[in-house]
């Protein structure tokens, strides 16, 4: 066994050379597989590459490695977690395993923090995996697995969205990011949140909700009057500066468009939050800072959902280890910075900063305005004040997170599209690479006011999947006729609803196993992405130890 790993670390070393660069030139590198993103799906995949024999490279536009898992969704969103296997389920075997330290409970007692997580357990002794983390635990796995694998990451490279990417007779040969370097590849695989090489690719996608004529579905396109979840506004609120005086125009954040007719399709994405890690241990924590360019006027709505009688605050300061929260949206006027994200999809890098700094203003200024505006219930802003950002993580970003929480955003248009009628079992999925099992949960869309003069939110549904699902192999490849050598494990071929319940970590990283799997076959027999032989593929998948099916 130790001779194994031995000449294992070896043929590892051999393929980082290999990744070298080429003739001297420092801004030329060549590998097998080039992965661009720094999400959870970009290392497992660059991961299952190595385990295929071949030489890997990631490119990072992220300087830390692992996207919402180490940004601050600790607590996972895991859906039926027996359908998680392969490289998805190590990770969490990994966590389990750091918790097993003493050394790892620095702020909380192991028998003090409850064991709950979402749907499961947050610690799973019989099958020794955890699914709720703090953000440093988990950064910490994945650096382990890119040392172990000894994997070359470019970190805070920019892909050049306009010239950067080189095609010859339907394929990939090379991407240029914005520094100059310039990456030689056999297959590509866009693991981002956003999909900027598949889009500067050539290949096909879609932003927005598609019309539910479009797929035959029910929970698409516009859902007004739709309540699912408690994200909406309960009581009647008035929208106006001057309560009841339509001519004194909208509060702050409020859109003056009307919603749409229900069940058509429009260009807007769901909304965006950070997912904040907050503790209430006096010694590791830090005040809610005023940002700069602080607005009050912006959360005067706020004082009208509480004066309404609003009181669930606290309701997803969802505990994680050491007195630690995953602190995700809940209620009509809350994290979610509902219609502030329509731009960014598509939009440049600048604008995309832009975007992300001013749901960051917003974001703290929110938890700000809670902690100190004097209209802000005395109980609940009591309460509040024992809470504040862990000083502990995040601390090279004044302890805020790193990664914005981009739901949806561009999302590939292949010969299969994932819909819902797939998510909720009205048909049958061929060729699974993988499996999905969460609610097709869509956050809000936009805010607006109604016929009869109040506000309201729309576009947050949740409507629970019969059974865990396959996701066709067909929904992570091209078409064809656009790119021949590419795959797309996170913005994959997807309705707006179905992504909904397939737009989770750890189902993008059982994607990003499969399609690093099907790039080394597709190397080794020198063919197409869309023509790897399913069969092979699965019987590869399975013996990985991924789940296809509920009969695996």
């Amino acid at each position: 066994m130790k001779k194994m790993m031995i000449r294992f670390q070896v043929i590892c070393f051999l393929f980082s050379l290999f990744s070298c660069k080429l003739n001297n030139d420092e801004n030329a590198y060549q590998a097998d597989i080039i992965v661009y993103g720094g999400t959870p799906a970009a290392v497992i995949a660059a991961v299952q590459a190595v385990k295929m024999g071949k030489s890997v490279i990631i490119v990072s536009p992220d300087k830390h490695l692992g996207g919402l898992s180490s940004g601050g969704l600790g607590f996972t969103d895991t859906g039926n977690k027996s359908v998680i296997g392969g490289q998805a389920r190590e990770f969490y075997h990994r966590l389990y395993l750091h918790y097993q330290k003493d050394s790892s409970w620095n702020w909380q007692k192991r028998e003090e923090f409850g064991n709950k997580g979402q749907v499961t357990l947050a610690m799973d002794g019989n099958e020794r995996t955890m699914w709720i983390f703090e953000p440093h635990a988990a950064e910490g796995v994945f650096e382990d697995l890119v040392k172990e694998n000894r994997i070359q990451v470019l970190r805070d490279e920019w892909l050049d969205r306009e010239k950067g990417v080189k095609k010859e007779d339907g394929n990939i040969v090379s991407m240029r990011t914005l520094s100059g370097k310039n990456f030689t590849g056999k297959m590509f695989i866009d693991a981002t949140y956003e999909g900027d090489l598949m889009a500067s690719a050539g290949v096909s996608y879609h932003v927005g909700r598609e019309a539910n004529s479009v797929y035959n579905e029910q929970w698409n396109g516009v859902q007004t009057e739709v309540f699912q979840h408690k994200h909406y506004f309960m009581a009647n609120v008035d929208p106006y500066k001057v309560s009841g005086d339509s001519s004194s125009g909208l509060l702050p954040r409020i859109s003056p468009e009307k919603p749409g007719v229900k069940g058509e399709g429009d260009k807007k994405v769901q909304t965006y939050c950070f997912r904040m890690c907050l503790t209430n241990k006096p010694e590791n924590r830090v005040p809610f800072p005023k940002p700069e360019g602080y607005d009050p006027a912006q959360y005067e709505l706020l004082v009208r959902v509480f004066n309404s009688g609003w009181r669930e605050l606290f309701e997803k300061f969802d505990l994680i280890p050491n007195w630690k929260t995953d602190t995700n949206n809940h209620g009509p006027f809350s994290t979610d910075n509902i219609g502030m994200n329509y731009d960014y999809p598509e939009g440049s890098y600048e604008k995309r900063r832009e975007i992300i700094k001013e749901h960051e203003t917003y974001q703290k200024g929110l938890m700000y305005f809670m902690a100190t505006d004097p209209r802000i219930p005395t109980d609940l802003q009591k309460q509040l004040n024992t809470w504040g950002l862990a000083k502990d993580e995040f601390t090279d970003n004044g302890n805020w997170p790193h990664q914005l929480y981009v739901r949806e955003a561009r999302r590939m248009v292949s010969d299969y599209v994932m819909t819902e009628n797939e998510i909720l079992s009205k048909k049958e999925v061929p060729n699974s690479v993988g499996m999905g099992s969460y609610t097709l949960d869509s956050h809000n869309t936009q805010r607006y006011v109604k016929d009869d003069g109040f506000v309201q939110n729309e576009g947050d549904i949740g409507v629970k999947a019969p059974k865990p699902y396959g996701i066709s192999y067909g929904a992570i490849v091209p078409k064809e006729s656009e790119c021949k050598n590419l795959f797309v494990p996170v913005c994959l071929s997807s309705s707006h609803i179905a992504f909904g319940s397939i737009r989770m970590e750890p189902v993008f990283m059982i994607l990003g196993e499969s399609a690093a799997t099907a790039a080394s076959m597709a190397i080794d027999e020198k063919i197409n992405v869309q023509q790897v032989n399913y069969n092979k593929l699965k019987a590869l998948l399975l013996k990985q130890n991924q789940k296809l099916s509920l009969s695996n």
